[in-house]
């Protein structure tokens, strides 16, 4: 009974709608970089479970001025669906939302390229708004990076909570088979080779 997804009471939509958002798990925490935050580590501390978005104390605030980079890195592939940014209902809430995939370690210049797709942002203090990506595009990411590059006019910004909705696969198959493979290698196998890419034409 505890399985039953049928009921269609409000808790059980909560819970669901709250399980679409679980990407925050699958991002590689030691290598979360968030560039211009004001206390260290507390770019990681946004991305949490959807339920706690509402936790005030945990947010992270830009430094120098009111420009946030975050470097994502994923524990695998992940099929980005959906984006939530929840700030203040003031001056220090982002205006506009930049995306780019699969640029590891991108700085404040590698921001000046064209984005994978932008978002001008409306204030959520709630964490209810959400921002639907082009899915062709952010179906294969390992990697993503968001640019908040101003705000609603104040000098800094404030982010309380990001929520990451998609798909998650296990990235790196390939690699593993290859090492696995090598490992093994013999030669005869290498004989058979030569053979091998022909029968897979054919078929």
């Amino acid at each position: 009974p505890g399985r039953c997804r049928c009921c269609c009471g409000e808790a059980a939509a909560g819970g669901e709608r709250g399980a679409a958002w679980g990407l925050y798990l699958r991002i590689d925490r030691q290598r979360l970089q968030c560039l211009n935050e004001r206390r260290e580590g507390s770019g990681a501390l946004v991305f949490r479970a959807w339920e706690e978005r509402g936790d005030r104390a945990q947010f992270v605030e830009s430094d120098d001025d009111e420009e946030l980079l975050f470097n994502i890195p994923f524990t695998g592939n992940v099929k980005l669906k959906g984006v939530i940014v929840m700030g203040e209902d003031d001056g220090t809430h982002p205006a506009e939302m930049r995306l780019f995939k699969n640029i590891p370690h991108m700085s404040f210049d590698d921001a000046a390229r064209e984005p994978d797709q932008t978002f001008s942002l409306n204030r959520d203090p709630t964490g209810e708004l959400e921002y639907p990506t082009k899915i062709a595009r952010f179906s294969n990411v390992y990697h993503l990076s968001i640019h908040f590059p101003k705000n609603f006019g104040a000098e800094t910004t404030k982010i309380f909570y990001i929520g990451l909705k998609g798909e998650w696969t296990e990235g790196h198959r390939h690699e593993v088979t290859i090492c696995n493979y090598e490992a093994s290698a013999n030669p005869a196998d290498h004989k058979l080779e030569q053979i091998t890419p022909q029968t897979h034409f054919i078929s």
